[in-house]
């Protein structure tokens, strides 16, 4: 069964910086695509970014665009979420996903990741002075 767990949410001030992990057990990672969702309060769960089986393509929405950069490190069986600039608005609980059939596109932005199977419990992000 594919396990994720992410961690790294923190309380940080605007303008902050936090990165954010994803670990993946029981499965490989070279094989999935891997997404971060997002879900503030009161809001609809969206799609921050997205980085393809390999790490050939990585797409972010547009909020986040020059901000955030997603990465990965199959060996290591990692996912990273790098947040910089933080803002107010990125507060949210983040979460990160995977799947092996679905594919990342430059939608991500608009993606709820209904299409993605499996996910990790999340982690708490607080941009607030």
């Amino acid at each position: 069964q594919v396990q994720l767990v992410e961690s790294g949410g923190d309380l940080v001030q605007p303008g902050g910086s936090l990165r954010l992990s994803c670990a993946a057990s029981k499965f490989t990672l070279d094989y999935y695509a891997i997404g971060w969702f997002r879900r503030a309060p009161g809001k609809e769960r969206e799609g921050v970014s997205c980085i393809s089986r390999w790490g050939g393509s990585r797409y972010y929405a547009d909020s986040v665009k020059g901000r955030f950069t997603i990465s990965r490190d199959n060996a290591k069986n990692m996912v990273y979420l790098q947040m910089n600039s933080l803002k107010p608005e990125d507060t949210a609980v983040y979460y990160c996903a995977a799947d092996r059939w679905t594919s990342c596109t430059s939608n991500i932005g608009s993606n709820d990741g209904a299409d993605f199977g499996s996910w990790g419990q999340g982690t708490q992000v607080t941009v607030s002075s």
